[in-house]
């Protein structure tokens, strides 16, 4: 079947759809990631997103049901050059046609991703439209220019959790799979803030002894504390997060009360709180081979990222200080309080996909709580 790609400065691309059919909106980005696009798919960070995968071969490893980083998929489409509809692969049990037919996810293949990738890098992020019903070009690039910008935007509520729930999975492991940790194991108590959490960062703080509660954007700081936690911990999630009001008052109320760890979205919401300022990125930073260096011993990172906006250091005044920077464009890869036990990153340590370079990051959380812990 027939799929055409408009972006809103009028660029088309033609090709051929797979995945469910219909028309969806969003904004394209590019992914830089060679494997992994299983996880992709489920990272709920791309939610109102259209991801172009930079590697040409996809599906070729089908899908699974253990690399699954979330209850459900949030991006809009997907973008591939050449789509395998014959995976191989032990672990593989449906094909990604199905995978995304039955999720309603429109996908398009059969595209110059290059030519996309380039035209993406030197223009920046823009709205675009897939269509499987609508092959007139004006129409589309119309379409694609009505679509709401992604700065402004409250995506986070759409992902989150109603309430909260209790995690005790931890990392996967050859021949067992993802084990079940009992909770009397568990040293450290942890509310784990949901702005679109990916499950391996909560397998991850588990394995690192947390014993963690997972709860609701919005869940009050009062009823957090009363759950007397060890440390706060501020995950990944989709959109601009100048938008999440009510979440930035609430992690304020943490500051000076309880060590505080941030990923991604929750790196850019506790920098907020803090009393900086974020700003869009031209095409953000999605992948899974982007070096970072952490500031504090000099050593150089390959790190997983998958951000469109980033924190303003020089916004924070004294209050915050670098923690880590972005080799590539030097923007603000992680920040640590100067005087409490805060700090966040803006990549991702849990991987999947990616590099386990920075998985460290949780260890130094813990430590932070055990020092801490009581006070």
């Amino acid at each position: 079947m027939k799929a055409i790609l408009a972006l809103a400065d009028g660029r088309i691309f033609e090709g051929r759809s797979f995945g469910a059919g219909g028309e969806v909106t969003g904004e394209v980005g590019f992914n830089t990631a060679m494997t992994g696009y299983q996880e992709v798919l489920t990272d709920p960070s791309y939610k109102g997103q259209m991801v172009t995968m930079t590697y040409t071969q996809i599906g070729n490893t089908g899908i699974n049901p253990e690399d699954i980083e979330s209850r459900g998929l949030f991006l809009s489409g997907f973008i591939v050059r050449e789509y395998l509809d014959f995976p191989s692969n032990f672990r593989s049990t449906m094909s990604l046609d199905a995978y995304l037919k039955e999720n309603n996810v429109v996908g398009i293949h059969g595209i110059d991703t290059r030519a996309l990738t380039r035209h993406l890098r030197d223009h920046g992020a823009q709205n675009g439209i897939i269509s499987t019903v609508d092959f007139d070009h004006a129409s589309l690039v119309a379409k694609a220019r009505a679509v709401p910008s992604m700065a402004g935007l409250d995506l986070a509520s759409g992902v989150s959790v109603d309430k909260p729930y209790h995690w005790t999975e931890g990392l996967w492991q050859l021949g067992q799979g993802y084990p079940q940790v009992d909770p009397a194991s568990l040293k450290y108590k942890v509310v784990a803030y949901d702005f679109g959490i990916k499950y391996n960062i909560l397998r991850c703080l588990v394995d690192a002894g947390c014993d963690v509660t997972v709860v609701p954007a919005t869940f009050p700081a009062k009823e957090a504390l009363a759950m007397n936690p060890d440390g706060i911990f501020l995950s990944n999630g989709p959109g601009d997060p100048e938008p999440l009001t009510e979440s930035i008052e609430i992690i304020r109320q943490f500051v000076g009360k309880k060590p505080i760890f941030g990923i991604c979205l929750g790196h850019q919401l506790l920098g907020l709180a803090l009393g900086g300022k974020t700003v869009k990125l031209p095409f953000g930073n999605h992948g899974s081979n982007l070096p970072v260096m952490d500031m504090a011993t000099r050593k150089v990172e390959i790190t997983s990222q998958n951000h469109g906006f980033a924190v303003d250091l020089d916004s924070l005044g004294n209050t915050a200080c670098l923690g880590h920077e972005n080799l590539n464009d030097q923007t603000v890869e992680g920040i640590r309080h100067c005087d409490l036990p805060i700090f966040s990153v803006q990549h991702h340590p849990e991987a999947s996909p990616g590099p386990h370079d920075s998985q460290y990051l949780f260890g130094r959380f813990v430590e932070m709580m055990e020092k801490h812990k009581g006070q």
